[in-house]
């Protein structure tokens, strides 16, 4: 309100919330401490990657740079490791939920195949870029979809930020 005579001005706030940054890691720090106490990051519950992984399942985008650099990586140091794509988008509405049934997917062919050729580790990839780019791998039921496989993962998400929930 303002009051002319005088020239006050006042600001009565009713409601407040954050916004940008600042909400996604209020948000990012309420769903990490949830999952950390119902004990999901334990480490005793992590699976062990293999040392020498036979078969590789790719859970990302096959346009992104990171697949890309993914196979250019396995090509150049492990050419006898074969992979397996399972296509994605890996930023977006409905991203979070694509790459946690992609998991799901992996996890029921690898069911279906001799173990001599099952999916030893899941790698669940993308690039850098912005938090809000990023967000689909802070997803919870993402998480929970990540700690139920029976395919160990690794996640590889690359720059910013530097740790994200899905990193189980």
């Amino acid at each position: 309100t303002h009051y002319g005579p005088t020239g006050e001005t006042q600001l009565t706030v009713t409601s407040m919330q954050p916004s940008g940054e600042g909400a996604l890691a209020i948000a990012f720090e309420q769903i990490r401490s949830k999952l950390e106490r119902e004990g999901l990051f334990d480490v005793s519950l992590k699976r062990p990657i293999p040392f020498f992984p036979r078969k590789i399942g790719i859970i990302t985008s096959p346009n992104g740079a990171a697949y890309h650099d993914i196979i250019h990586v396995l090509s150049r140091r492990a050419a006898s490791i074969s992979s397996l794509l399972l296509p994605t988008r890996v930023q977006g509405e409905g991203s979070a939920d694509e790459i946690r049934n992609a998991v799901g997917t992996a996890n029921a062919f690898n069911l279906t195949l001799p173990p001599d050729q099952r999916m030893d580790v899941l790698i669940v990839g993308r690039g850098g870029g912005a938090a809000e780019d990023l967000w689909a791998f802070n997803d919870e039921n993402l998480a929970r979809a990540l700690r139920a496989s029976e395919i160990p993962v690794i996640s590889a998400v690359g720059h910013e930020p530097d740790v994200t929930i899905s990193d189980l």
